[in-house]
């Protein structure tokens, strides 16, 4: 839900251009990292803890969060939307493949349908994408699941996240000083951008670095596709869009091959027993 938030609100900023992809970027993780620093304090997290964390991470969350905003310039919702998400399969999948993970048959199926779903969410709205938007998505589904994988270890996931924005602050700076010139933004697009920093993003992101403890690189993949069908729902509560025939069949689909994989993990972890005789 936090992901699907966060791409609802930068469809909101960045569609009424209300603010620059570049700005919206930066205020989005600044946000995001003061927030992760005042709930450490609240919480009386011990000084010295606060900042670990990994300089990977935090460069790859910076090359999820500034292509992406730059990629939704050139590209549509839908083909936007295809390139992240494949991009992402793609990347854990074949991570999980050459670390030993070996999914289930059920999980193979359901992975499909949930694909297969996505697919047909989105196909209305994909068209013929431009090469450098296409180029910036595809940055960021790769940067996103190498992000999520290396999140699966971490046993404190406030304190990594926290570390992993407070590091990405910097860079993001650096993008909004090169791009100086086409500044533009409104209070509107500021306050979308802090909500996207502050609650999809920097809490989102502890919740979603806490949950992979307890997912495989499969599932953690599989269950992400989830999110464009969960925006849509989104765009129709908060953007008036209508409710459609293709987004409740689309919906189905999902969550039944979310459904699927789960339990194929669940039988292979699972097996039945024996009965005596």
């Amino acid at each position: 839900m936090a992901f699907a938030a966060n791409s609802v609100l930068c469809r909101l900023a960045l569609g009424s251009a209300s603010i620059d992809a570049a700005s919206f970027s930066t205020i989005r993780l600044v946000s995001g990292a003061v927030t992760l620093l005042l709930l450490a304090t609240v919480s009386r997290q011990r000084s010295e803890s606060r900042y670990r964390g990994s300089w990977i991470s935090a460069g790859m969350l910076f090359l999820y969060a500034v292509p992406f905003s730059f990629a939704y310039v050139s590209l549509s919702t839908g083909t936007g939307a295809l390139i992240l998400f494949g991009a992402v399969q793609v990347t854990m999948i074949l991570a999980a493949l050459v670390f030993g993970e070996r999914p289930q048959l059920l999980e193979w199926v359901g992975l499909s349908i949930a694909l297969m779903g996505l697919v047909y969410l989105v196909f209305p709205g994909l068209q013929a994408p431009s090469l450098a938007g296409s180029a910036l998505m595809t940055v960021a589904g790769i940067s996103w699941g190498v992000y999520s994988l290396r999140g699966r270890g971490h046993l404190d996931p406030a304190v990594a996240t926290t570390s992993n924005f407070v590091r990405s602050v910097p860079m993001v700076l650096v993008v909004s000083l090169v791009t100086l010139r086409h500044i533009h933004v409104t209070p509107a697009g500021a306050v979308l951008a802090v909500l996207s920093g502050s609650l999809a993003s920097g809490i989102g992101y502890v919740v979603w670095y806490a949950a992979l403890r307890g997912l495989t690189a499969t599932r953690a993949a599989t269950v992400q596709l989830a999110v464009p069908a969960l925006a849509a729902l989104g765009g129709v509560v908060f953007l008036a869009e209508e409710v459609s025939l293709r987004l409740i069949l689309s919906a189905i689909l999902i969550l039944s091959g979310l459904g699927l994989s789960m339990a194929g993990r669940k039988r292979s972890i699972h097996p039945p027993v024996a009965k005596p005789g």
